[in-house]
Parts: structure tokens; C-alpha cells; sequence
């Protein structure tokens, strides 16, 4: 009967030290009343969200200076003096567009490098996003600090410089404006940049720099933020996401450093029509303000030139606490942790308690559990694609039932797992089978140490476990409240990427979650070990996986506040006065089979001009649409001329519609050099020759329906092969069409150009407008002085 109790007080303490850790990432039970006005209200800052994200306003769009005159209002009622920086940004991400940043600055009593607050007010386009979380809730996060800031009457040191930038969604354009173009960017010594992937969860802390962290380290724990929630393997992790933030920028085209705070939970909501004020939990809000009032406070007084260094740290947090210590320590701490496993194996044989066979046979159920668990992880993970296949739907790749599944899979690992240590080890032998996973996770973090020293900090379980073994060794004795205690380590610092690698990379990655918890099984062996009863575990977890499973087929449909995301566009091509409809969708359903029937075609004849996402999604099934009486752009040839081998061009395009955005499209065998966009070169551009990937030359986000030009030059002898997509976000309202509304369980798909009237055309020399010759842009002279006339005539 005692150890019975042992078993279920170890469930409960492992239980209670989980929901601790989760419990202290954010802040809980956040207030509905004011604050003092001296300190951050989270209630104000929902104010200013609500305020924010009333309407989709992405650029281009009415409600964009909507929201930009809004927050000039809002710093200049603080005392603030503002400006606006306007202009041209034709970003690395081949984006074009005219941005509008918003500045203010506070004066510090020093003359050093200043402190810049940091986060985008443009909402995504395509997909009717009020832009709440991204990045409403950093703007607002910004308005209350600075207010309280200023209210208090501090006089920082530091400059602080305050940047609501622009078009940060479509290529981060307004943050390279700011950086290549404001002589404040010069002065600008440290970033803190607020932003969002999501509507909830704990805010993650992503340090970004050229050199080395530690001094950024060293500054963030003196800051003392109430609740840190980092580790520096998440910037690796984040690096294999299609995801940057304006900070990139900085850090790029600045060398300027700085932190991300982001919260990635509620992924479904991204970038989509429930990115609203509704969706954005007020904890994860309060989070971000716990990080910005004490950062602003230290950040404005201290020497920014001290987050400086050529040294990089692994750090990590635990509740309330931030630790780091240097890279150079991780390979010595791994080769410790060999020797004294060897050490304690050695002094285990000398006492006859280790023994070779036993620990050989300690490798069958671990490995064994981690193959099965990792296979049937990733097997089950594909056949749910199958069995629903509506989660194809959403492109992030989390549903909206995803943490049941996060549960689901982890319980049925911890079920595998007591189900092979119960037909291969016995508890007699427990310490002996510890060694294989010990072993294993010492091998791994070996391999970190050379090749992801970010990782570094995982090998703190294992010293944890090299205790156990050594308590067991030296006393021959398994001591149960020491294991427990001892477990501790492997809980803080690996439990909580169980859950934020399928949130932050997709439920495509479970298996990863899988073999995760196997190792923290194995690493908490001589725990688990204990237990007597390990079949009746197994049983009792399969059982509530089982649960988890029906909860999640349960919710696994569509309802208002969770939406099905769908996708249509009508293209209408010029040259061959064609009409169709077009999707991105896998299954469709009855609002785009409305529009292209019930046996629409694939869409191959659309492959040789697409416009993908970033999840490399592309056109799926077309059908025929009727032809509109749609106003074509004016293509203009500014300059058509040959001089030498090569051949000039200058071209401009121009609405006689209300657009939003222009794509322009050349033959991969086209060889561009020098080329321009509005005047622009594109950030970035090294060499004369213009890198790109694909077909796409640029997209240009239209504002003001303002021409796009560009200029470049080929080989005299190349065949132009232009094309040009023209693009306005009207579908749903333009008079021309009569749209059915989506029903309340659906809505638009982002991450796509969506619910959009295009017209595609060939930019030929033959079918365009020709600008009168004059000597200016017509007139080239060869290498022999023979003047050339390329421009032809209609």
C-alpha cells in the first residue's frame, strides 16, 4: 500500500511542478480595473487596441491613415512632438511600396546612443485583418508604457525614440525606410520590437544580433523583468521560421541589436479576419507590459554601448528567474557530465550493483519507446490529415484543436513508454536501465556542443540524473523524495518545448514533441521506475489520450469564432480576353463551389504566373468566369533604346482603376541588370545584376493609386518577356460582381492574395501607349558614335 502512495504523490508533485511552470510563464487573472495612472494598465492599453483594430488597414487602404493620424493624436495629447517620415522602400523581400512612419522622441540629459520603441501599425491585406494582435497589441503596449512613462516625469538619459513603423506585413518596408533614410537610425543603440503570431499565450524574449549576446544577456537579467520567458535555443528556432520582424532590419541593414517579444499561442488567429480585439487574451497583453516597464525604465538609463560584445551566452529562464552563463563553459560541462558517468559506472561495477548485461537491456525500452512513439507520432499526425481534411485548410498548420492533440500524443507517448518498461524492466533493475537514457541525452548534448550551442543548457538535466545515479550508487539505495526533487531540472528547462514546438512550427513537428517526452520519461526513470503498478499506468494514459482524441474529433469542425478559411480570386486575362475563377483550396466548399462548380480543373494553366505564400501554396482548381468590363492600366515606354549590347528600358504603369497591387513578372532566362523601381534599388542589391527568385521581378503595393516605374537593362539580343498582374482587394464589394457573403463559420485565407479582381496581360512593346521622341529618353549613341533609335512606332 505505501508504495502505491509513493507512486500517486510522484503523479501529483510532477503534476503540481507542470502546472507551476505554465502557471508563472505570464501574468494570470489580469485586473478589468485601472491602474494608478503611474503604472501600466492593461485595461488602457485594451483601450488603444480597441482604438487601433476597429477596421482592416493595411496600406493602402482608407483606414490606414485612419489609424496613422490616430496615433499622432494619441503621442501628441502625451506632450510629445512627432513627425512623419514618409517615402519609397523597395525592400529585400522584392516589395515595393510608399511607407508612412510615425516618430516621436523623448530627450535624455545624455548624448549617447539612444533607446528605440518599436512596433508596426499596418494589419495584414488580403485577409480583412483588424490587426488586434499584429501589432496592435505592440502599439499599444508602446502608448500605455511611454504614458505612464511620462506621467512619472522621468528624465531618462538616454534618448528614447519612439517608431510605430509602416508596411512592416508586406516586406518589413517601413523599417528599411526608417533605417536606410532617417538620420536617426545613426543614433539608435539598442531596439526593443513588440509583435505578435498569434492572439494568446506567454510572450517569448528573441534577442537578435551580429556578434555576440552576452552583453544583451547581461543587460536583460539586470533589468530584472518580473516574467522572462526565453532560452537561446528559440532564436534558432525562429530562424527556421518564414517569419521577420522589422528588428531583422535593424540588425541587417543597421547592425543594430535588439530584442523580439512576441507570444506565437492562438496561431490560428494570424494574420486573419479574427486577428480582433475579441481574440487577444488580456494576459498575454499584460505580459507584454510586464516586459516593456521595467526595460524602459533600466534601457533609458543605462550606456546602451555596453550591450555590446563579441561573446555569445546560453541563457534560459525558470519561473521568475533568468540564468545564463558563457558558450565557452557547454563543451566542458558535456565532457564532465562523460566523466563522471563513466566515474559512477566505474565505482558501480567495482560494488557490483551496475552490471554490463543489465544496462545493455536498459537500451530495449527506451529505444523502443522512443521508435514507436516517434513513429506512431508522425504516422498518426499524417492519418488525422486524412481522416480531416479540413485541417489542410488552415496554413499555419495548427488547428483550432491543436493543444488537444499536443495532449492526446504526449499521454499516448507516456502510455508507450510505462508499457515498455513494464515488460522490460523490473523495478530491481531500475538504475541499471537509467543509464541508457542518461547516455543517450549526455551523446546528444555532446553533438550540441559543436553543432547548436544554443542548446547548451539542456545538459542540466543530465547532471540532475548523474545525481540520482550517484545517490543510488554510492548509498545503494534509490532515495524517492531526492529522485523527485531531482526531477525538477528536466520539468523546467525541456517540458515546455513539448507544447511550444507544435504552437510555434506547426502539429506536423508532434513527433518531435514525442520524442521529446521520451527522453524526459527516461530522464525521470528512476521515478517512473518506481512505480509498481506500470501496466495499470499505461492503461490509465491510453485511456486518457483516448479522451483527449474524442475531445479534439469533437471540436474538430468550423464555427464562428473559428473559422474555415477560404479562398477565390477571378482573373481576367487581357491578352486573351479569358475569364476565370481561381483558389488556393484543398477542399472546397459550398461558397467557393458556388463559384467553380462541383468538377473545377486544376490549375496548371495558371502554374506559369502564380503568386504562392510563404507556405509555398499555390493555385489549386480553376473555373471559367464571365468576362467584366474592367479599365486595363496604361503601360508606358519612357525609354526604349540600345547601346551597345544592351538594351534600356523604362516603363511605367498606371491605374485607371482603383488598385492595390501590381506583380511584374520576366522569363527566368532573362538576365536583368541595374534594375529600379520608383527611382529604388532593391535593398540589399549587390552587384549590377538583380537576383531573384523565379519569375517575380517586384510586387508594388499601390498608395494614392500612384504609377509604378521601373527601369533596367537587358542584352539587346534577350526576347522581353514581361508580364504584369494588376490586383485590387475588391471582389467581395466591387459593383461589377455579385458576391455571396461568406457564411459566419468562414473566412477569407491569408497569407494569399485573396478575394481580388486581377487583370494578367503580357507588357508588350506592340500593344502599349509610345511616349513622343525627344532627346532625353529616346536618343543613345553606340560605342562608335552612330546614334541608335529603338523606339518603334506604332
Amino acid at each position: 500500500m505505501k508504495k502505491s502512495y509513493s507512486s500517486i504523490s510522484s503523479v501529483l508533485f510532477l503534476l503540481g511542478m507542470l502546472g507551476f511552470i505554465f502557471f508563472t510563464m505570464m501574468p494570470q487573472w489580469t485586473s478589468d480595473d485601472d491602474a494608478p495612472l503611474s503604472e501600466f494598465s492593461t485595461k488602457r492599453a485594451l483601450e488603444q487596441v480597441k482604438n487601433i483594430s476597429q477596421k482592416p488597414h493595411f496600406v493602402g487602404s482608407q483606414n490606414h491613415d485612419v489609424v496613422a493620424n490616430y496615433l499622432v493624436k494619441e503621442l501628441q495629447n502625451m506632450g510629445l512632438q512627432t513627425s512623419i517620415q514618409e517615402g519609397y522602400s523597395f525592400s529585400d523581400w522584392g516589395t515595393l511600396t510608399k511607407c508612412k512612419n510615425i516618430l516621436a522622441r523623448i530627450k535624455g540629459s545624455n548624448n549617447g546612443k539612444a533607446l528605440l520603441l518599436l512596433s508596426h501599425y499596418d494589419s495584414a491585406p488580403h485577409s480583412y485583418s483588424k490587426g488586434a494582435s499584429d501589432a496592435g497589441s505592440g502599439v499599444a503596449t508602446i502608448l500605455e508604457s511611454v504614458r505612464a512613462f511620462v506621467y512619472n516625469k522621468k528624465q531618462p538619459k538616454t534618448d528614447i525614440i519612439i517608431l510605430f513603423s509602416d508596411a512592416e506585413e508586406l516586406g518589413l518596408n517601413g523599417a528599411a525606410l526608417f533605417v536606410t533614410q532617417h538620420n536617426w537610425a545613426k543614433e539608435v543603440g539598442l531596439v526593443l520590437n513588440f509583435e505578435a503570431r498569434g492572439s494568446s499565450g506567454p510572450s517569448y524574449m528573441l534577442m537578435e544580433t551580429n556578434a555576440g549576446n552576452a552583453g544583451l544577456v547581461k543587460e536583460f537579467a539586470a533589468a530584472n523583468a518580473q516574467y522572462p520567458v526565453s532560452n537561446s535555443l528559440m532564436y534558432s528556432v525562429y530562424k527556421m521560421l518564414p517569419n521577420d520582424t522589422d528588428l531583422t532590419v535593424f540588425r541587417e541593414q543597421g547592425n543594430i541589436q535588439g530584442y523580439n517579444f512576441a507570444f506565437i499561442d492562438g496561431h490560428y488567429n494570424y494574420h486573419t479576419e479574427q486577428d480582433d480585439l475579441n481574440h487577444l487574451d488580456k494576459n498575454t497583453l499584460a505580459h507584454q507590459g510586464k516586459y516593456l516597464m521595467p526595460l524602459l525604465d533600466y534601457f533609458s538609463n543605462a550606456d546602451l554601448n555596453s550591450t555590446q560584445a563579441t561573446e555569445d551566452d546560453v541563457y534560459f529562464s525558470i519561473p521568475f528567474t533568468f540564468i545564463s552563463y558563457p558558450f565557452s563553459w557547454v563543451l566542458p560541462m558535456v565532457i564532465l557530465a562523460f566523466v563522471l558517468l563513466l566515474f559512477l559506472l566505474f565505482l558501480g561495477f567495482a560494488k557490483r550493483i551496475l552490471s554490463f548485461p543489465e544496462i545493455g537491456k536498459g537500451f530495449i525500452p527506451f529505444l523502443g519507446s522512443l521508435i514507436t512513439a516517434g513513429l506512431i507520432t508522425f504516422l498518426g499526425w499524417k492519418l488525422l490529415l486524412l481522416l480531416y481534411p479540413q485541417y489542410n485548410d488552415l496554413l499555419n498548420g495548427f488547428t483550432y484543436n491543436g493543444h488537444d492533440y499536443i495532449a492526446a500524443f504526449t499521454l499516448l507517448t507516456l502510455s508507450i513508454c510505462f508499457a515498455f518498461y513494464q515488460r522490460f524492466s523490473a523495478k530491481k533493475v531500475t538504475l541499471n536501465h537509467y543509464v541508457a537514457p542518461l547516455f543517450l541525452w549526455i551523446l546528444i548534448n555532446g553533438l550540441l556542443a559543436f553543432f547548436l550551442k544554443g542548446a547548451g543548457f539542456l545538459i542540466i538535466p543530465a547532471f540532475a540524473g548523474l545525481l540520482m545515479l550517484a545517490s543510488f550508487v554510492l548509498t545503494q539505495r534509490s532515495k524517492w523524495i531526492l529522485n523527485l526533487f531531482l526531477s525538477i531540472p528536466a520539468l523546467l528547462l525541456i517540458a515546455p518545448f513539448i507544447q511550444m514546438f507544435p504552437i510555434g512550427l506547426g502539429l506536423k513537428i508532434l513527433f518531435g514533441s514525442a520524442i521529446l517526452t521520451v527522453f524526459t520519461f527516461g530522464l525521470l526513470l528512476p521515478v517512473f521506475g518506481s512505480f509498481v503498478r506500470k501496466g495499470m499506468s499505461s492503461v490509465i494514459l491510453l485511456v486518457l489520450a483516448i479522451c483527449f482524441f474524442a475531445k479534439a474529433h469533437y471540436y474538430s469542425g468550423y464555427e464562428l469564432g473559428k473559422a474555415k478559411s477560404n479562398s477565390l480570386v477571378y482573373i481576367l486575362d487581357a491578352d486573351k480576353n479569358k475569364a476565370t475563377w481561381a483558389t488556393y483550396d484543398t477542399n472546397l466548399d459550398e461558397w467557393t463551389k458556388n463559384y467553380l462548380g462541383q468538377n473545377p480543373r486544376d490549375a496548371k494553366a495558371l502554374s506559369s504566373i502564380s503568386l504562392p505564400s510563404k507556405y509555398k501554396t499555390g493555385f489549386t482548381f480553376t473555373a471559367d468566369a464571365p468576362i467584366k468590363a474592367l479599365s486595363r492600366p496604361i503601360v508606358e515606354f519612357l525609354k526604349d533604346s540600345v547601346v551597345g549590347a544592351n538594351r534600356y528600358l523604362k516603363i511605367r504603369i498606371t491605374p485607371t482603376r482603383k488598385v492595390n497591387r501590381y506583380d511584374v513578372f520576366a522569363h527566368e532566362a532573362l538576365v536583368i541588370q541595374n534594375f529600379k523601381a520608383n527611382g529604388l534599388s532593391l535593398l540589399g542589391q549587390k552587384g549590377s545584376k538583380y537576383e531573384r527568385k523565379g519569375k517575380k521581378l517586384l510586387s508594388y503595393y499601390v498608395v494614392d493609386q500612384l504609377p509604378l516605374e521601373i527601369e533596367f537593362s537587358v542584352a539587346a539580343s534577350s526576347v522581353l518577356d514581361l508580364d504584369l498582374m494588376e490586383s485590387s482587394f475588391d471582389l467581395m464589394n466591387n459593383p461589377l460582381f455579385s458576391m455571396t457573403k461568406r457564411a459566419d463559420w468562414m473566412m477569407p485565407t491569408p497569407f494569399v492574395l485573396n478575394d481580388a479582381v486581377i487583370i494578367k496581360q503580357k507588357i508588350k512593346t506592340s500593344a502599349v501607349r509610345q511616349i513622343p521622341l525627344n532627346p532625353e529618353n529616346t536618343i543613345q549613341k553606340d560605342s562608335l558614335g552612330i546614334v541608335k533609335d529603338s523606339l518603334r512606332k506604332p
